[in-house]
């Protein structure tokens, strides 16, 4: 999703990978994986992050999202 990231390639790469085999694994059509992936995004967030930022993280987040999918290919 992110343009510019402090992390290498094939560490976002791995992890993306296992991630999607998790969901195979389930058979998770797209409405469940979204869920399932938005629940993780809203469980990091208020678990990791102060009340403070929660907010602005999360549109920095949604904004990010919007951005990909309207220049994805």
């Amino acid at each position: 999703m992110a343009s510019n990231s402090k992390y290498q390639d094939k560490q976002v790469d791995t992890i993306l990978n296992e991630m999607i085999v998790v969901l195979e694994k389930h058979q998770a059509p797209v409405d469940l994986s979204l869920m399932v992936l938005g629940n993780m995004v809203t469980n990091l967030l208020i678990s990791s992050v102060g009340k403070n930022q929660q907010i602005a993280l999360a549109q920095a987040f949604s904004d990010a999202l919007m951005n990909s999918v309207k220049t994805a290919k």
